[in-house]
């Protein structure tokens, strides 16, 4: 689904990506500083609700919520793809009104902003872009006013309701030099019939940065610049100063700027303000999606320039010293300083100028001169160590939040600033075309150069004229000819071209700005998210490694256990079968006297020799007992030994004779 817009379609990616495309609505901001190493930790599922606070003015009753977008990249393709924001819904003041309160629209409010978001297609690295409203064109932004201020469709037309309330245009000037009208409808102090308020209607015009309130006027604080319609004074840090012609209803205000090129940020500090950086988180906003983004903070160095007791008339942006601190307090009254004893240094930080900017006003056509210049540089001043060590502190695990952006956004500049009070209303003229047109060269009317402003657009102007400055020459002899040289052409349309451009042609040249930082932003989220795959695999190399060296381990433990139970085993097993073979040696020698024989378990155990046997057993020759032993021995029985014992062939028929006398005592032998 894509709707009609000036805004460029998003660009087709690749069909298939190398790289994977986990979004960062819950918890990686893009581009941010450099991405650390994958956590292991649980990640949460996705945060609430949005950080801001509610919208009252147009959430009241209409049971929508302000939550982040899903992170689910399949969840996000269901979204339309728009071209052009859908919103804002236009409600009547009164029946038959051109005027118009707006709803479905996040009003800057409480510290945030919101500006239109878009789907980005499948594929992409990043899930939004930045995307237009209707009408594509220079005007009031439907965003960042006032929720009580009342507008016309073509966001030209402002109207106020009750006390002072701001709107800001929906382009910045950044740099160069710049001029719009605004028409006075009704202000100057003047009631409308049915009024019945003390106060009439006032206006007051001018240009505020970021840091600017909008439920105040311009020129409240030092980061607006204004002019009042009621004594034509112009005002900054509250202090009115004389300065022009008081305007009212039926006038036409000529607002101009002129601010020098922008700093280029220094590549060798990564904490010059001056670099660009985004702080946004895409949210769903009553059923569309929008960047939420943390507005600008003043800095404590801006508030304790707002001296409502000031007395000074100078025309510059800085006041001038007084006798007052910064707290409106008086000094401490010692007498004068002493020779050689230095004051006190200033507790703050200087707030660094643009040099050459200026601003100036026009009541139907006529210059009213210079009204600031040297206005404060628009970039915030640079993080201190303690602010620098709170942002290096880690948020919640897998939840995006907001941070403080120390650096330029794309958004910052001045940016026209009206105010209206009670029932004023005014309209604005972006240009090209002008009422009453400027001069073409309207810095050399403010600082008095001759030159003439046009009062019709055809009309030529004149340049301011050159006085040539006597110079000290000596008479030249034979002098060269002078080359020939072409005649100008001239044609009778040539016109000199003006120094300055019109609004007109600013809102165009910041969307172009803006998709480039889309682009970029791209870019840079591809690289992260190629980043974290690698990061990703190597911790999942690493993880593989610890488990195969676990796995190891285990199966190394396991093969010691296995060895040990082995061992165990064969232990338990000789155990049992000694006990075996010590039941097998019972039960064989059981009806048989052990003569001495004792088991005992474990042990091994043998029968003790027999007495007899040790009784026969040989004696070493030549003993006493081998001499004299009367026991025959088995060698007795063989062959005759001579010496051997006292058994001799001598005695052996004495022996027989014995034998027979035996035998015939016992009788035969009994057979077997």
């Amino acid at each position: 689904m894509h709707t009609e817009g000036s805004s460029p379609p998003p660009t087709e990616p690749p069909s298939k990506s190398s790289t994977p495309h986990p979004t960062p609505l819950n918890g990686t901001a893009l581009p941010q500083t450099a991405t650390s190493a994958p956590s292991r930790k649980r990640k949460r599922a996705a945060a609430a609700a949005s950080p801001a606070p509610s919208d009252i003015g147009s959430n009241a009753g209409n049971g929508n919520t302000t939550d982040l977008l899903v992170a689910s990249r399949a969840d996000l393709s269901s979204r339309p793809i728009l071209t052009i924001s859908r919103g804002p819904v236009f409600v009547p003041t009164s029946d038959g009104s051109e005027w118009f309160k707006t709803e479905m629209i996040g009003v800057n409010r409480v510290g945030y902003r919101y500006i239109p978001a878009g789907i980005n297609p499948p594929g992409h690295a990043t899930p939004c872009r930045t995307i237009e409203s209707n009408p594509t064109s220079f005007r009031v932004s439907w965003e960042d006013r006032s929720p009580f201020l009342k507008v016309t469709k073509d966001g030209l037309g402002i109207s106020g309701s009750k006390g002072f309330r701001s709107a800001r245009c929906n382009a910045p000037f950044r740099e160069g030099k710049w001029y719009m009208e605004v028409k006075i409808l009704h202000g100057g102090g003047e009631h409308t019939g049915d009024e019945t308020r003390r106060e009439g209607s006032h206006v007051r015009l001018g240009f505020g940065r970021r840091e600017a309130p909008l439920n105040g006027p311009v020129g409240l604080d030092g980061y607006s610049y204004g002019y009042r319609d009621k004594t034509g004074e112009k005002v900054t840090l509250s202090r009115p100063r004389p300065y022009g012609k008081s305007f009212g209803t039926g006038d036409v205000i000529g607002m101009y700027i002129s601010l020098p090129p922008r700093r280029q940020p220094n590549p060798k500090d990564p904490h010059d303000p001056a670099h660009l950086k985004r702080e946004r988180i895409p949210i769903d906003l009553k059923g569309q999606e929008v960047f939420e983004i943390l507005e600008y903070p003043q800095s404590k160095e801006m508030i304790a320039l707002v001296d409502y007791s000031g007395k000074t008339t100078s025309s510059a942006s800085v006041p001038s010293s007084n006798n007052k601190k910064a707290n409106g307090k008086l000094p401490e009254r010692n007498g004068p300083t002493l020779p050689g004893v230095k004051p006190p240094a200033p507790s703050h930080r200087p707030l660094p100028t643009l040099s050459d900017s200026r601003i100036a006003f026009f009541v139907n056509g006529e210059p009213q001169g210079i009204a600031f210049q040297d206005l404060y540089d628009y970039l915030p001043q640079r993080q201190t160590d303690t602010q620098k060590s709170n942002s290096r502190k880690r948020t919640r695990e897998g939840v995006k939040e907001h941070r403080e952006n120390p650096f330029d956004d794309g958004t910052l500049g001045y940016y026209p600033f009206i105010s209206l009070f009670n029932e004023a209303t005014v309209r604005l003229n972006p240009g090209p075309v002008f009422e009453f047109p400027p001069p073409l060269d309207i810095d050399a009317v403010l600082d008095g150069k001759p030159t003439t402003a046009p009062t019709d657009p055809s009309a030529p102007s004149m340049a301011p004229l050159m006085i040539p400055i006597e110079t000290d020459t000596k008479p030249i002899i034979n002098p060269p000819e002078p080359p020939l040289q072409e005649p100008p052409i001239i044609t009778p349309d040539a016109k000199p071209s003006p120094k300055w451009r019109p609004a007109s042609e600013r809102y165009p040249e910041f969307m172009q700005e803006e998709w480039a930082f889309d682009a970029i932003e791209e870019e840079l989220a591809k690289v992260e998210h190629a980043k974290y795959a690698a990061a990703e695999k190597l911790e999942e190399d690493r993880r593989k490694q610890r488990e195969k060296k676990r796995q190891q381990a285990d199966a190394r433990k396991k093969a010691r256990k296995a060895a040990a139970e082995q061992v165990a085993n064969a232990a338990l097993g000789e155990e049992e079968r000694e006990l075996e073979r010590e039941e097998k040696e019972k039960e064989r020698f059981g009806s048989v006297p052990t003569l001495g024989i004792h088991y005992e378990r474990g042990v091994q155990n043998y029968p003790s020799p027999s007495p007899l046997r040790q009784s026969t057993a040989y004696e070493p020759e030549g003993s006493v007992e081998y001499e004299n032993s009367p026991a025959p021995t088995f060698a007795s029985y063989g062959e005759p030994q001579g010496g051997q014992s006292g058994y001799t062939s001598e005695n052996h028929d004495l022996d027989m004779e014995v034998d027979q006398d035996i035998d015939a005592i016992m009788g035969p032998p009994t057979p077997a």
